[in-house]
């Protein structure tokens, strides 16, 4: 199970300030709304999730990085586990033509407002039970999802990617390293139900029989 991340100029991108997060707002109520997963928490004000999650095209290094590194070839099939509006999915398209792909979200305002050149490949559903044979599926992907679940659901949930999943797999979760990281982790996030350090995170993941590979998100 190789540490691997994808995420980082990504995550790069984004410039938080932690302090505010839980001073200038209401963040329970803020945290409630994030997790009824609606308009607010995609499109509504920063304080409620993402602030409004557009299509800009950021995406597509991260695709191309994933295509070079599990060499993905037109006619394999990919799975994204929370897709959300399926941005990733799009550009894993673009960087492999020919790439069948597929998204399932909880969020009915996700899928209702995804790319619409993939939207008619994704499903409303939940990680604990995906509707796919077993090792039908070539790559599963999951980014910033399964922290979101509670850890019973998060060992189901894991599971259930390690049987649809021919081989390669790449779960990425946020996690931290030090007091500080949790302490803004704890500050930033609003849907987290589930974080634990790199080590304790591997752990689970081979006491659940993941064998793929996993990457994570740090608040520095």
């Amino acid at each position: 199970m190789p540490e691997l991340n994808f995420l980082a100029t990504y995550q790069n991108a984004t410039k938080r300030d932690y302090v505010a997060r839980v001073t200038a707002f209401d963040k329970a109520a803020c945290a409630t709304a994030a997790r009824q997963w609606g308009a607010d928490y995609w499109d509504g004000a920063r304080q409620y999730g993402y602030g409004g999650y557009h299509y800009d095209g950021r995406w597509r290094p991260i695709a191309d990085a994933i295509a070079r590194h599990y060499k993905l070839q037109a006619g394999d099939r990919v799975l994204d586990v929370g897709c959300g509006k399926a941005f990733l999915l799009y550009e894993l398209t673009q960087a492999v033509p020919g790439l069948e792909v597929e998204g399932i979200d909880l969020s009915a305002y996700a899928i209702a407002h995804a790319k619409p050149e993939v939207q008619s490949h994704l499903q409303i559903g939940n990680a604990t039970s995906l509707p796919f044979a077993d090792h039908s599926v070539d790559l599963v992907l999951s980014l910033n999802t399964l922290h979101n679940l509670e850890i019973f659901d998060l060992a189901t949930a894991v599971k259930e990617i390690n049987r649809v999943g021919k081989k390669n797999k790449w779960i990425c979760v946020e996690s931290f390293r030090d007091e500080k990281q949790k302490v803004n982790l704890l500050y930033w996030q609003l849907t987290c139900l589930s974080f634990f350090t790199p080590t304790a995170w591997a752990y689970l993941l081979k006491e659940w029989g993941y064998d793929g590979d996993y990457g994570f998100i740090f608040f520095d």
